[in-house]
Parts: structure tokens; sequence; C-alpha cells
């Protein structure tokens, strides 16, 4: 327990002892008085004699209590509650423009993000992602949620795909710094960030990108070592997969170009995570996405008033005082 003004709570406990000690030598007092005029203090007058000690005694309660209370007392307690980063990595390649989810992927995507959005608490910094090639950072996430949703609604597809870009730009915006890997392909150590998760809507479709193309490897190639990156700093990937496994067409740069749903990949970035796929082939499931992905609780310790507590048990200390003096004499002091 900690107190905010300790100097006051010493002094009001400074008189509370004055008066207790000041109540020990006056009972001391009069009980020699008494005995000196050999007067009895047997029967009645017994019981008259504990009624004022007790009166005095509760009376100085009281205001020791109250002392207490006046120094503004107050405990830690922890408490749970959502608190966090929480990345929206959104796919914005052509093959998002596809109608095999209605209106298209890209559209039912951006409404599942929003809902997503509108249902975290104001504890959630979220920040968005939209990848084509080379990841493409469109807000950090801030508390303020009217960022990320206005993020979102500009998104439109173009370009390619590179999931390994996707996670490598979402750690970038977790952590405030760049994040690359190393010349030999291998993960960076980026620290421990146990409260972010990325939450990453594509279609899994891996087409490389800048981070790949740099360093000579192949799409896939990044985007392994990228999730380790992520799964070693603690950071979860709860991947949607925005699509269906029949597919369809669609056009891109006047090409026809055939697209499906590529959940194998996208499962095995959220395994590599400790995260979770959550497959959305309809419109319908990704109206449901907000409440199927479930942010970590950390541990917060806050501060409990105790103050009010305090000055109701003196004012019950109080009250007992005054009853017992009504009672012996009829006064209220």
């Amino acid at each position: 327990m900690s107190v905010a003004d300790p100097i006051l709570g010493a002094v009001g406990l400074l008189v509370a002892t004055a008066l207790a000690w000041a109540a020990v030598v006056a009972g001391r007092r009069r009980a020699a008085a008494l005995a000196a005029a050999g007067i009895a203090t047997a029967g009645p007058g017994r019981r008259r004699e504990r009624v004022r000690s007790a009166a005095s005694w509760f009376t100085i309660a009281g205001l020791a209590v109250l002392a207490i209370a006046v120094a503004g007392p107050s405990a830690t307690v922890p408490v749970s509650r959502a608190s966090g980063t929480v990345i929206l990595a959104m796919d914005v390649s052509g093959s998002m423009a596809a109608t095999d989810v209605a209106p298209s992927r890209l559209a039912a995507a951006k409404r599942a993000a929003l809902s997503f959005i509108g249902a975290q608490p104001d504890s959630v910094d979220i920040g968005v992602v939209a990848f084509t090639q080379g990841g493409l950072e469109a807000a950090l996430p801030t508390a303020d949620h009217t960022t990320a949703e206005a993020a979102v609604r500009r998104l439109k597809a173009s370009g390619g795909t590179s999931l390994g870009d996707a996670i490598l730009a979402s750690l970038s915006a977790i952590t405030h710094k760049t994040v690359a890997l190393h010349r030999d392909g291998s993960a960076p150590d980026i620290g421990y960030w146990p409260s972010a998760t990325i939450v990453l809507f594509s279609d899994g479709q891996d087409e490389g990108g800048a981070a790949s193309a740099g360093s000579g490897t192949s799409a896939g190639a990044t985007t392994n070592p990228a999730a380790s990156a992520a799964g070693k700093a603690g950071v979860h990937i709860d991947t949607v997969g925005v699509g269906t496994v029949a597919g369809t067409t669609v056009d891109v740069d006047g090409y026809h170009l055939f697209t499906a749903l590529d959940a194998a990949a996208l499962r095995s970035i959220a395994q590599a995570t400790a995260g979770t796929y959550h497959p959305a082939a309809d419109a319908s499931e990704l109206d449901g996405i907000a409440s199927t992905i479930d942010l970590r609780l950390t541990v917060t310790h806050e501060p409990l008033p105790l103050a009010g507590a305090f000055i109701a048990l003196a004012l019950a200390l109080l009250a007992a005082g005054a009853v017992l003096t009504i009672t012996r004499s009829g006064r209220v002091v």
C-alpha cells in the first residue's frame, strides 16, 4: 500500500497517538483518585467506567483511521485487459480484384477489417500495411482508430504480392524501425513483442517482392524467414484466407489470369508464429472475423484508491464512540 501525502498522514497519526496517551493517563489518574477517595468501581460503576473508556477508544481509533484516509492511501492491483498492437496487413494485389467473394476479395476484406477495427477497445493500437511488391506501409499503429479506418478505405487493388515483404513491413511498423532479412536470408533478431499481433488478409498468392529480389531468393524463401522472425519476436500472425479454392479469372494489366486461394501458404505462416488460420470463402465468413480473432490479454498494475474505505471505517468508529457517549451521559460529547 502507498500513500499520496505521507506527511499529512503522519501528522494525523501523531495527533491520534497523543490523544490515546492522554486517554491512558487520564484513566489512570481517575482510577487513582477514586481509589484514594475509597470509592469502589465494582457493579454499575464499573460498567459505566468501561462504557466511558470504550467510547473514548472508539473515537480515537476513528480519528486515527481518518488520518490514514486523509493521506490518500492506494493499493496496486493487477488488471487484465486487451492491450497491445495490431497490424492489419492487407493484400491489395491484382488478384484481390477477383469476384469469387462478392463483391470482390478486396472489398470483402476491407469490410471485415473495418468491422475488426470497430470491435477493438481504445487500449489496442492499430496500424495498417497495404502490401503489393515491396510492402507499402500505409498507417503506423495508433490508438486513434479513425486513422486506421481511413487507411483501409483508401486501399485499391494493384500490383503483385509478397507475403514475406508484408510480414517484414508489419514488423517494421510494430518496432518503429526497418526490419529486413540478413544477406544470407536468415531472420533478424528484433527483440520480444508478445503483445503484438499481425492480422494478414490475403488470398495467399505469393509472387515475390523487393526483399526477395534484393537478396536473390524466391518469394517462398523470403516468407519463411520473415515468419520465423515474427515467431522469435513473440508476434502472432493470424491469417485470413480471402477467396475460394475453386478460384476464378481476373483481368490484370490486360491479361486474363486464373487465381485461387492458397490456404496452405497462409496456414503455414500462422502455424509458424503460433497464430490461427481463418478461412473466409464468402462474405458472411469474413463478416464474423472480428469475433474469431482473439487478442492476448496483458496484465497491467493499476492503483486502487482506498481513501473511501478508510473514511467509511472511520465514520463507523466515530459513530460507535458517539453512541456509547450518548448512552452513558445523554450528551454527544
